[in-house]
């Protein structure tokens, strides 16, 4: 038998937890200890978990007064004491078998760093019609990050990467990682998850993906600069910069080059290159143009935080001599 810690930021969304709380008192194979980690200010929460009664679900609350997520998730893996710790959004509903399948996994395979699953997303409570697909959390060799995990089908898979509404880790693995504080952003810090689970990775731990491990996903407002539904040339400036820095620190010295140079040439639908610019140009105009400078000085200043963290690892080792 293993303890089991589900972790849950959430920040001003005391409708969705309550969701989120209520699936997981449903749980075949009940949590050990859920944490519910709020921000100081957040009056909404507060009043919902003093006012509220969600026995017999073991709820610890945590404080931070750091806003993001990176923060939430560092607090509570300081305070979670289980073998396996989870992770959900507070706008997710677990399915009932979530954490019994889960637990499995991590019973059978002791090389076994992180496990996750789909999130099925619900857009004004209809189901979002995606095509599915066996392609998902995979970074491919020149750079292009793969997500899918909306999308997923198929056999359980190792992956490169696992998604933050639906994620486990075995806690031996992950506490002296921790969640990465460079991550640029003041609420989601899109792909915090990617630097935990490349670390993971370069570590020698397996990750593993398998649709069966579901959650249903209910997208809500977010309260920083990532707005989900519009462009915000900040959020998307925050989001390529960390890509860019777990990249550029995961890849090998020539496979860094190639990286760069497809960026910055090519690109992808969310951080354009020169040739997604012309692409999106004749139907965007000024849209794309903005979308391809936040783009670029995302790149750019990845490239500068990797270069400091490179002299600050340089001058750590040169004062231990």
């Amino acid at each position: 038998m293993i303890a089991i810690n589900v972790i849950v930021p959430t920040y001003r969304r005391p409708k969705d937890l309550t969701r989120c709380l209520e699936a997981l008192k449903l749980q075949t194979r009940p949590a050990d200890e859920v944490l519910v980690v709020v921000r100081d200010t957040d009056s909404d929460t507060w009043a919902l978990l003093k006012e509220s009664n969600f026995n017999p679900l073991p709820i610890r609350t945590i404080t931070v007064n750091v806003p993001g997520v990176v923060a939430a998730l560092n607090a509570g893996l300081d305070t979670a004491k289980g073998d396996i710790i989870t992770v959900t959004d507070d706008d997710a509903a677990p399915h009932p078998n979530w954490l019994e399948r889960i637990e499995t996994y991590y019973l059978s395979d002791e090389r076994l760093g992180g496990v996750g699953g789909r999130d099925w997303v619900y857009f004004q409570n209809k189901l979002l019609d995606d095509s599915d697909t066996e392609v998902v959390g995979k970074v491919q060799w020149f750079g292009r990050v793969i997500g899918n995990h909306h999308r997923g089908v198929g056999e359980a898979r190792e992956v490169d990467i696992l998604k933050g509404v639906n994620m486990s880790y075995r806690r031996s693995a992950i506490t002296q990682i921790g969640f990465d504080e460079r991550m640029w952003g003041t609420g989601a810090q899109v792909h915090f998850e990617m630097a935990l689970c490349l670390a993971l990775k370069r570590n020698g731990w397996k990750l593993i993906y398998d649709p069966a491990i579901a959650v249903d996903h209910y997208p809500a407002q977010r309260f920083d600069e990532d707005k989900r539904d519009r462009l915000n040339e900040v959020a998307l400036l925050n989001a390529v910069h960390n890509e860019t820095l777990v990249l550029l620190e995961h890849f090998a010295p020539v496979r860094r080059v190639i990286f760069m140079l497809w960026a910055v040439l090519v690109g992808s639908q969310e951080a354009l290159g020169i040739l997604q610019w012309l692409r999106f140009l004749p139907t965007e105009g000024k849209l794309a143009q903005k979308k391809w400078l936040a783009s670029l000085r995302g790149r750019s200043s990845g490239l500068r935080s990797w270069q400091q963290c490179l002299q600050e690892k340089s001058a750590k080792v040169n004062t231990s001599k």
